[in-house]
C-alpha cells in the first residue's frame, strides 16, 4: 500500500475538483477510489481531512475527554494558588508581631 503526504492529497483533490477525479486519478497514477476517497474526506473534516505525519485528527470523545483533564488540572492549580496565598498569609501575619 502506498502512503502519501498531506500535501500531495491536498493538491491531487485540488486537481480532481478541475478536472475531475477519473482523469486527476489516472494522470497522478493513484487509484480513482484512493482519490474519490480523498475528496470525500475533504468535504467531511475539511483542513483536518488529511493530517498525515503520525497526527490524529481529534474525535469529539477525545476533545470532551482533553476538556475534562485541562479541567481537573485547573482546578488543581486553583487549589494549590489557595494554599499558597493562605501561606503567605500567616507569614506575613506573624512577621508584623
Amino acid at each position: 500500500m502506498a502512503t502519501y503526504e498531506k500535501s500531495f492529497k491536498e493538491e491531487a483533490v485540488k486537481l480532481s475538483d478541475e478536472i475531475g477525479i477519473k482523469k486527476a486519478a489516472a494522470q497522478l497514477g493513484v487509484p480513482y477510489y484512493t482519490l474519490a476517497d480523498w475528496r470525500h474526506r475533504q468535504n467531511i473534516h475539511g483542513d483536518q481531512a488529511h493530517v498525515g505525519s503520525g497526527h490524529k485528527r481529534e474525535t469529539g470523545d477525545e476533545k470532551d475527554r482533553r476538556i475534562r483533564e485541562l479541567e481537573r488540572e485547573n482546578a488543581e492549580l486553583a487549589r494549590a494558588n489557595e494554599i499558597l496565598q493562605e501561606a503567605l498569609g500567616f507569614f506575613a501575619k506573624n512577621r508584623k508581631k
